[in-house]
């Protein structure tokens, strides 16, 4: 059968098996294997299928991604997260809207040790939004407020969607950790100034300030925070420095996390230790099944030959490294209302990232422009993850077209700062160059 055939038959397989509903992973899977196996020979398939899996899974280099999942999953468990949020409670109830800015500086300090948007989602919901409605917040706003800021999680490292695109392209981790820093500081001003914008332009979505605490009453609520900032610039200084490769980074985080965890439960291991290993292992689990099979299904398109098709294809518009980068932020953005995150990223990046580095652009940088893609992703209308993760965690409390309705301002604000990261490639790029 002739190479391009298959490889459009594969795609096009790949498609109806994804809408048919059948889990990614083995969707990828099965078209890759049978891609090469149709395409090439038997022999070159099963021989990928026995090694890929293997290579991948043993790889020393891949073991931060659950490490950083696990640093995130300890944090929630161990209520860690609740002295942050009251932390910046204690310094921003007295600025109007404060409690939206308060979401979004709890978030983005939460992101500094997790890695899900999912979870960071969750959690401000739980703690957030009972206190937003009480003192007398806009429903649809706290709750726009808290799906968007729990996407901070994917650019602030340590972040699990980094790790999959650096696994993906065959990059490294550690300057793609630190790339995401300026960009991720740059999100969450982002957000703080279109809040203070909103608040005076519509005073109804927030109610008359509260009474400011008292400065030793701050300087006490930093005791809840010094923590947690000290591990961040232990995990990214050590990556920054050369103290340590990131998966070593990966392995100092944990550990870190878990005894600060021990300091905020007073040395109890009780309800939280043993949840927190069984389900960052089986979310791990879970994005390595996805991850084998994109790589399968990678190497099937390289193999068969229609990437340097697409890549010829896509040359002839002359566009550029910026006009291509539009051109693939409008296509993550229509696609990431169908498909999940890690979906997307196993799902594009095969045909996607070859083609940017023939036409020239950054490999970080192009990363840093995907990421902040999955950021806006995860809060687009109908597939967003955080929507239905803020609705799941709100209960009954909110209803799904008012997430909607309340996140469609912070998604002005995130394709702000989306061409602010094509137009600056420097924003993304000063310190992984600077090492």
């Amino acid at each position: 059968m002739d190479e391009t055939v298959v490889g459009i038959i594969s795609v096009l397989g790949m498609l109806g098996l994804l809408i048919s509903g059948v889990p990614v992973g083995v969707t990828l899977s099965i078209v890759g294997v049978a891609g090469m196996y149709f395409g090439l020979s038997s022999s070159f398939a099963f021989g990928q299928l026995r090694s890929l899996p293997f290579s991948v899974s043993s790889n020393y280099a891949f073991a931060i991604l659950p490490l950083f999942v696990l640093m995130g999953i300890v944090a929630e468990r161990s209520g860690m997260t609740v002295k942050l949020f009251d932390a910046a409670h204690v310094w921003l109830r007295s600025v109007r809207g404060g409690l939206y800015q308060v979401v979004i500086a709890g978030s983005a300090m939460f992101a500094a040790i997790s890695g899900s948007t999912v979870v960071n989602a969750i959690v401000f919901t739980r703690m957030a939004f009972p206190e937003m409605i009480r003192h007398g917040y806009s429903r649809s706003l706290s709750l726009g407020c808290i799906a968007s800021a729990g996407s901070f999680a994917a650019m602030i490292p340590p972040s699990a969607t980094m790790v999959i695109y650096a696994i993906m392209t065959e990059q490294s981790v550690g300057q793609l950790l630190l790339a995401g820093i300026i960009p991720g500081i740059l999100s969450a001003v982002a957000y703080a100034l279109g809040i203070m914008i909103l608040v005076r332009v519509a005073p109804g979505l927030a109610p008359a300030t509260l009474p400011a605490h008292p400065m030793k009453d701050k300087l006490r609520a930093l005791t809840w925070v010094w923590p947690v900032a000290l591990l961040f610039v232990i995990v990214m200084g050590g990556i920054y420095g050369g103290l340590f490769p990131p998966s070593a980074a990966g392995a100092v985080g944990a550990t870190g996390i878990i005894l600060i965890a021990l300091l905020f439960t007073r040395g109890s291991l009780k309800g939280w230790l043993y949840p927190s290993l069984q389900e960052a292992a089986y979310i791990s689990c879970t994005i390595f099944i996805i991850l084998i099979g994109g790589l399968l299904f990678s190497r099937m398109l390289v193999a068969v030959g229609i990437i340097p098709e697409l890549v010829a294809f896509f040359r002839s518009f002359e566009l550029g490294p910026i006009g291509f980068l539009i051109g693939v932020s409008i296509f993550l953005i229509i696609l990431g209302c169908f498909l999940d995150t890690t979906s997307m990223l196993v799902v594009t990046l095969p045909f996607l990232f070859p083609i940017s580095q023939e036409i020239g652009v950054n490999p970080i940088w192009f990363g840093i422009i995907v990421v902040k893609l999955i950021e806006i992703s995860v809060i687009t209308p109908p597939i967003g993850l955080n929507l239905f993760a803020v609705q799941s965690a709100a209960g009954p409390e909110a209803s799904f077209s008012e997430i909607v309705r309340g996140v469609m301002p912070f998604l002005l604000i995130e394709l702000v700062v989306l061409a602010l990261l094509i137009a600056v490639p420097g924003l993304s790029l000063w310190i992984p160059n600077s090492i």
